[in-house]
């Protein structure tokens, strides 16, 4: 007799149906330069049950796109290195369809950002409720357009 299967074997019977699947977690790329507010809103973001990658900088943020796809973005626009408009152009050059939230403490962005076609723009200070309910809102808005996509 096999004792080491003798051994698993309770264990492999005392684990739950292997046919139950969890649901893929979205994606979400933090970009901001302030390392606190990444670390907030990284911590928040993966409590809610998002998987949460973070960029310091545009030129960081597009290489994190360029390696993976991303659900959705949270994108600074005051940043060293490569700004947040000229990356968003960038991001959404490359993925038309792909959420972008604004998030930034300058004033008055909300008609550029309607001009450059941002979805939504969050000034700092953050409001955490209108947050999570504008990602939840656009992550749940990209999956019925994925469903819509794979009817027609």
């Amino acid at each position: 007799m096999n004792t080491l299967l003798e051994m698993q074997m309770p264990v492999l019977e005392s684990m739950p149906s292997l046919k139950v699947l969890k649901p893929v977690k979205k994606k979400i790329l933090l970009v901001d330069d302030d390392a606190a507010v990444r670390q907030i809103l990284m911590r928040l973001l993966q409590e809610e049950g998002y998987f949460v990658l973070t960029a310091a900088n545009g030129v960081e943020a597009l290489a994190l796109a360029d390696a993976t796809h991303f659900d959705l973005v949270m994108l600074d626009l005051n940043m060293p290195a490569k700004g947040g408009w000229s990356t968003f152009e960038e991001l959404t050059a490359k993925s038309p369809t792909l959420p972008v939230i604004i998030i930034t403490a300058r004033p008055n962005q909300f008609f550029p950002a309607l001009d450059s076609g941002v979805g939504t723009v969050l000034e700092k200070p953050l409001d955490f409720v209108k947050l999570f309910d504008t990602v939840h809102s656009l992550l749940e808005e990209g999956e019925m357009d994925g469903v819509k996509g794979e009817a027609a």
